[in-house]
């Protein structure tokens, strides 16, 4: 199988959620067969699975998803350590030395963030730096205009497992977001990965 190919598929899937095989060829530029003879491949890997969905007239067209499995394509920020690390703390310091080192965290980030986006004046502009940085940390951000605002949304979290052992690493987001954004503009997390949603996506106003 092309291993080129097959990454991009994958990425594609995990980016933009369920899809069918002609919508991906014609994304990828190659034959839907082509696109066909790779899922199938990944299919028989356990890394993705199809549902049918009516189409109207015809056979039911059959829509691509990824599996959990395929999570080890992405990356995952050493998830077994972190969450191990993040019990360990909350046994050593309980909750509320836990909840303090979160904060240390989120402060140095606040830090970070607010200098790379120190030179942009237009909101836009400074939401896609933004989105570059998360992108640098592995969380595959994008951003869509949407009337009134954004919309910043993460296709992938590679500190899932942590956030699960610590669901203030979650809050801190919205706070961090915020924080580096400036006053003005309002931070609403519309979709968590960790509520069940494929993906996590942000409204920015």
């Amino acid at each position: 199988m092309d291993q080129g190919t097959r990454s991009k598929i994958l990425d594609m899937l995990k980016r933009d959620g369920p899809s069918d095989a002609a919508r991906m060829a014609a994304e990828l530029d190659i034959s839907a067969m082509a696109v066909r003879q790779h899922l199938y491949g990944l299919s028989d890997e356990g890394l993705v699975d199809a549902s049918a969905q009516p189409s109207g007239v015809g056979r039911p067209t059959k829509i691509w998803h990824l599996t959990p499995a395929a999570d080890t394509f992405f990356p995952q920020g050493y998830a077994e350590l972190t969450a191990g690390l993040m019990d360990a703390m909350r046994e050593v310091f309980g909750e509320e030395g836990l909840s303090r080192i979160v904060a240390a965290r989120t402060s140095e980030q606040i830090e970070t963030y607010r200098k790379r986006l120190a030179p942009m004046r237009d909101t836009a502009e400074r939401i896609n730096a933004l989105a570059a940085q998360r992108n640098e940390e592995g969380y595959m951000a994008e951003v869509r205009k949407q009337d009134g605002g954004y919309l910043l949304i993460e296709n992938h979290c590679p500190i899932c497992a942590a956030a699960r052992s610590c669901t203030g690493l979650c809050a801190s987001e919205l706070e961090l977001f915020q924080a580096a954004l400036g006053d003005g503009v309002r931070v609403e997390r519309i979709e968590h990965i960790l509520a069940g949603a494929r993906r996590c996506a942000y409204r920015i106003t």
